[in-house]
């Protein structure tokens, strides 16, 4: 854009347009060429747009449609959005732009196929696989998406209340409006270890016992419903069972019935979640921790135990080597 004594020359590229105004006002729209216009005092402005795959400023179009609507029908191209509407626009053929309600974008149409989809999501707020593919995943803040395992069970949750369990799979859904969240549970058996706190015996000796237990969600919707964390839960179930178990037991009856004290921890526990949605499969004392004084004198009570039955034994091989001579 020069000038030449009295002459404002304007050159237009391919893939260009110039809005040509005088005093800010809008006098015409340029095409691709050469032009020569007159303009002695110098009140002609030429802004130059790229008109390709190119979108143009909404409020500057609110502007020239009051003056000028037959123009720009002409050259552009509006969308706008309602409320509970999404709007996927594509630019010869291609999804650019992912507009959110009461939104609108302008875009140059004279080189540029436009082509808009609406999606109306106060229904259903399943995006559909062809929707999925023409969103950006990764930056959308009006979907989200999730993938459930085939070990695990997800959970649909609108506005906190259950819609529906998901198949394993991908899933996205709308959030315009609505609070989508997928609650994902893992079917497979799970080990949890319990380390109990010091607790006193029958015959007042202290201990500690360590324990493993295997659960297993059976019924996810029953389960998210009435336990918070499954882990967290069984975990103070089984301290407490064993606590009460311990304390009604000496020390003697702690070491010698294990297969007891495994038998009344899993009735216990079994019992208390049997409503909760989760199946304790196995329940069982991993080991037993002595205060080092009792283990040392166990110790040595288990000694004299093995010296006198290997003295016995003894005495039964003299006897009966007396019997035979």
């Amino acid at each position: 854009m020069t000038w030449h004594l009295l002459m404002l020359n304007v050159t237009v590229k391919d893939g260009e347009r110039v809005l040509l105004t005088r005093n800010g006002q809008l006098v015409r729209v340029l095409a691709p060429g050469r032009h020569r216009l007159f303009d002695p005092l110098h009140e002609l402005k030429a802004e130059v747009f790229d008109v390709v795959r190119s979108e143009f400023p909404a409020d500057r179009y609110a502007v020239l449609k009051a003056a000028r609507p037959d123009l720009v029908a002409e050259l552009f191209e509006a969308v706008e959005t309602r409320a509970d509407e999404i709007a996927i626009v594509s630019l010869d053929g291609r999804p650019v732009h992912l507009m959110t309600p009461w939104q609108v974008r302008v875009y140059w149409k004279v080189a540029t196929r436009i082509d808009v989809e609406r999606i109306d999501v106060s229904g259903d707020p399943r995006v559909g696989a062809r929707h999925l593919t023409m969103i950006e995943r990764n930056r959308s803040t009006v979907s989200m998406e999730t993938v459930v395992e085939n070990h695990e069970a997800g959970l649909l949750y609108v506005e906190g209340r259950l819609v529906e369990r998901l198949a394993p799979g991908r899933h996205a859904f709308w959030t315009v409006g609505r609070k989508i969240e997928v609650k994902r549970l893992d079917l497979r058996p799970q080990a949890v270890e319990i380390t109990a706190q010091e607790m006193l015996t029958k015959d007042r000796i202290a201990l500690r016992v360590t324990l493993t237990a295997f659960r297993k969600v059976v019924d996810p919707e029953r389960t998210v419903a009435t336990v918070p964390d499954v882990d967290a839960w069984l975990y103070r179930l089984v301290q407490f069972a064993i606590r009460e178990a311990v304390a009604g037991r000496t020390l003697d009856e702690v070491l010698s019935a294990k297969a007891a004290l495994d038998a009344e921890l899993r009735d216990y526990v079994r019992a208390r979640v049997a409503e909760s949605g989760v199946e304790v499969t196995e329940l069982g004392v991993k080991d037993v921790i002595l205060p080092g004084e009792i283990r040392e004198l166990v110790n040595k009570v288990v000694e004299a135990e093995r010296l006198a039955k290997a003295n016995l034994i003894r005495r039964q091989e003299e006897t009966a080597r007396r019997v035979r001579s």
